[in-house]
């Protein structure tokens, strides 16, 4: 099945590019048939969106090149490479590959997405005869399916923190009602499970097997280049110079320690991203060596540079022109105490095809979705189970999420769209059954 849909978009799915400016004019339209908004005023609403994305767009753009630089450190490397030894053939490379995503994905989604496609990377050059993109599509998948429990996941951490904007009306939800309810732990291991089984089934052919692409250009970016200079200037000396590295090296794990020490092990991408390059600069012993690091994987960081702030202006379009508010309405206008879970986990999908920024995307239909479950007698914690799960099934289907793969891999997004295509299809039935039958039964 999945290789009939990716001959099938093939020859029709765009660049990822194509499908942000596509989505754009969509939205501009959407705005100005149903909400009378002027053609301006749908254009002041994007621009003003426009750049909302910034702060974002840098926090994933350094988790890329961060991640990069940390897995190509010389005892990483060795770490990853031993792990990534450990396969032998396309099935067992497979699986070893979808266990690391999910446990990244378990610890933090970033991680997750960065970690499972260095490790897929590293796995495909040791295991000739596995298929590349189904291995960078099974990290993917696989990180997807696990984030409903993942100690990260956006909505849930919102409600449970002080001063959330919605304490007012549903107080502080604990994390037991939510990322370690029954639903979510329902979806996040028969979820898994299900990839794991439709992966192995979805196995090219030997004949149809496409291994990693291995030029010197290739080769050169997965690897940390250290030169040794005969004559070493005061600036080269200064460049490698190991005392400056760990004086900032110690400045920053005493915050880290200091971090973790008052938050325990709550992971935001500014955390993340900050014990990444403390641990960069650690592993890398020398500033240059690390600079190196970070240069080669700039490459990878340009689809997010370029095409989140169009993302961001769709989410201004949909947030001034009100487009979210009558989707989020028209879900409430045709649920009851029973379809409102179902209705609630399509409408997250649907919107964050537009808006798909997890925590953008709760502040805009999370208190349409609380006033509706506290209208019909539903526990609050339904509305921000069922939003969550529908915003990662959507990154199924929307490719925001998957362009650090995409860049760290050197892949196109028809390379595996087939595969998350399929991945969706099952996904969304299992995210159905767990929004609609497991609160009833638990």
């Amino acid at each position: 099945m999945s290789q009939r849909f990716k001959l099938g978009v093939e020859r029709f799915l765009p660049n990822p590019f194509i499908f942000a400016l596509i989505l754009t004019i969509i939205t501009l339209l959407a705005g100005i048939i149903l909400t009378n908004e002027s053609l301006f005023s749908m254009i002041e609403h994007w621009y003003g969106g426009f750049w909302d994305f910034l702060g974002f767009s840098m926090q994933m753009i350094l988790i890329i090149i961060t991640g990069y630089a940390l897995v190509q450190a010389p005892i990483v490397q060795k770490w990853v490479q031993k792990g990534a030894s450990i396969p032998k053939n396309q099935k067992s490379a497979i699986i070893i590959t979808m266990i690391v995503a999910a446990v990244s994905g378990f610890i933090s989604w970033g991680l997750g997405f960065i970690l499972g496609t260095l490790f897929a990377i590293e796995v495909a050059k040791k295991v000739r005869s596995a298929d590349f993109r189904i291995l960078i599509a099974a990290a993917y998948t696989s990180t997807i399916s696990i984030l409903p429990i993942s100690i990260t996941l956006t909505a849930p951490i919102l409600v449970n923190t002080p001063g959330h904007s919605l304490e007012d009306k549903m107080g502080l939800i604990p994390l037991t009602e939510t990322i370690f309810s029954p639903t979510m732990l329902f979806m996040a291991f028969i979820g898994f499970a299900s990839m794991l089984f439709i992966y192995i089934r979805m196995m090219p052919k030997k004949e149809d097997i496409i291994p990693i692409q291995l030029n010197n250009e290739t080769a050169a970016t997965l690897e940390t280049n250290q030169t040794t200079i005969a004559k070493p200037s005061i600036a080269d000396r200064l460049d490698n110079n190991k005392i400056i590295n760990y004086i900032v090296v110690s400045i920053g794990m005493i915050w880290i320690v200091s971090y973790f020490y008052h938050n325990g092990f709550n992971l935001d991408l500014n955390i993340l991203n900050f014990t990444f390059i403390i641990l960069g600069l650690i592993l890398h012993g020398s500033p240059k060596s690390y600079v190196n690091a970070i240069t080669k994987g700039m490459p990878s960081a340009s689809g997010i540079a370029l095409q989140f702030p169009f993302y961001a202006g769709i989410m201004g379009m949909m947030a001034g022109s009100g487009l979210v508010y009558i989707i989020a309405n028209g879900v409430v206008s045709i649920s009851n105490e029973f379809t409102f879970p179902f209705f609630s986990y399509a409408s997250s999908i649907f919107i964050s095809i537009f808006v798909p920024s997890a925590g953008g995307q709760w502040q805009l239909q999370g208190p349409i979705m609380v006033e509706a479950a506290q209208a019909l007698g539903v526990s609050l914690t339904v509305p921000v189970n069922t939003y969550s799960i529908g915003d990662l099934v959507a990154n199924l289907i929307q490719p925001f999420f998957v362009l650090p793969a995409l860049g760290l891999s050197g892949l196109s997004l028809k390379d595996i769209w087939g595969y998350c295509l399929v991945s969706l299809i099952v996904l969304f039935i299992i995210g159905t059954i767990a929004v609609t039958f497991i609160p009833i039964i638990f």
